[in-house]
């Protein structure tokens, strides 16, 4: 596909944005051919999780092509429904988690924040740079920052639009691991193809009953957990872990 590679890893498909000559900024047809992959991803039994990733060390994505933009106009690039890349707006049932591999800034910086774990190189730097341009990062990511980060901290990110490295993106809650730049790749592969030897049933319905539950007071969330339980306690899953512990075993789910 224009500008992206898609590669099989097992039960995992590992997407990398192709154009490192444009900082891996996202064209109209890279950004559909992002929302396609995703959609195939979706739709396939075997895969268990996607992760996403760039080309290169200097730059995960810069967001919009602002060249093909000065050309066409801006916001080819956003999918209706889905938002920008098939990304910041879409409703999945897999897990995404990015591999930032360099600079996230602008819709770049949005992809990893609608991302469910984000691995960063220690070089790597993030942040929404809109403003520079005149824009600011409406398709998700300041109402992940508003939601996410404290007031002060994501208003200046806001309204400067200065980057902040990914050490100090981990300090605050958005970054899962910071790894050396050439372990980044292997590094992450490795922890989701851990993570897909638990039920995959149990990591999307934990995935679910969390992005639910930040909507809601704690009394709806807990309400909502309980009508979940019983056919939780009941799955085929959950008889096999209970099982595997008993029997001092690994468990075997059958997913995939």
């Amino acid at each position: 596909m224009a500008g992206l590679k898609i590669e099989r890893e097992g039960a995992v498909v590992v997407l990398t944005i192709d154009r490192e000559e444009a900082r891996n900024a996202l064209d109209a047809a890279t950004s559909h051919a992002l929302d396609t992959a995703i959609t195939e991803a979706e739709a396939d039994d075997s895969v268990g999780a996607m992760i996403v990733t760039g080309t290169g060390e200097r730059a995960f994505c810069a967001g919009m092509d602002l060249k093909e933009a000065a050309r066409i106009g801006a916001g080819h690039g956003l999918i209706p429904g889905r938002g920008f890349g098939g990304i910041t707006e879409r409703k999945r049932t897999k897990p995404l988690i990015a591999a930032i591999n360099g600079t996230a800034v602008a819709g770049g910086f949005e992809i990893m924040m609608a991302c469910d774990m984000v691995f960063a190189a220690a070089h790597a730097h993030m942040g929404v740079s809109e403003v520079k341009r005149g824009l600011f990062a409406f398709a998700g990511g300041i109402q992940r920052l508003a939601q996410q980060v404290p007031r002060a901290t994501a208003l200046a990110m806001i309204m400067t639009g200065e980057l902040l490295p990914a050490r100090r993106l981990y300090e605050l809650g958005i970054v899962t691991e910071v790894v050396p730049g050439e372990q980044l790749r292997q590094h992450t592969l490795d922890v989701v193809q851990s993570m897909l030897e638990n039920s995959w049933q149990a990591i999307n319905n934990g995935r679910h009953l969390y992005e639910l539950s930040t909507g809601m007071d704690i009394d709806q969330a807990l309400a909502v957990g309980n009508a979940w339980g019983k056919a939780t306690l009941d799955s085929t899953a959950s008889r096999e872990g209970v099982a595997a512990y008993a029997e001092k075993r690994g468990a075997r789910f059958g997913d995939g």
